[in-house]
């Protein structure tokens, strides 16, 4: 009988050192779990206090703060976020580029709309024309 390797999907799992994701703006980190529903985080955004707060009310990200231990102070989370670089981790990954996307189309003046409309009529306009001579 050959035996089959069964690989477990790559899906994030609760630990400490995780980055979650508040309300698709703010970055927190994950010092220690209470329970299987909550958590408490602490980050280095002065809007987010440290605080403990419900799974249901955050997204886990990939992203990963090594090195963190259990219920470490805010001066260490400081520390180690400042060190292992995890705000340009954050911004090169793709989700931060959408949240940003989002944030800077929400941001358009009403000319900046129309200079939008305008350049994607153009770039329809030489696609189709190159398309027609192919």
């Amino acid at each position: 009988m050959s035996e089959t390797i069964v690989k477990s999907p790559s899906f994030r799992t609760v630990h400490t050192g995780r980055l979650v994701l508040l309300n698709n703006k703010h970055l927190a980190v994950v010092v220690e779990i209470i329970d299987n529903k909550r958590v408490l985080i602490d980050s280095v955004d002065p809007v987010v206090p440290r605080q403990a707060i419900s799974l249901d009310k955050v997204v886990l990200t990939p992203v990963v703060l090594p090195g963190l231990t259990r219920g470490a102070r805010t001066a260490t989370v400081a520390k180690k976020w400042k060190a292992s670089n995890v705000d340009a981790q954050w911004a090169k990954s793709g989700w931060a580029k959408k949240l940003a996307s989002r944030e800077r189309r929400r941001e358009l003046t009403d000319f900046e709309r129309f200079q939008v409309l305008v350049l994607k009529k153009q770039r329809r306009y030489a696609t189709k024309k190159a398309l027609a001579k192919a």
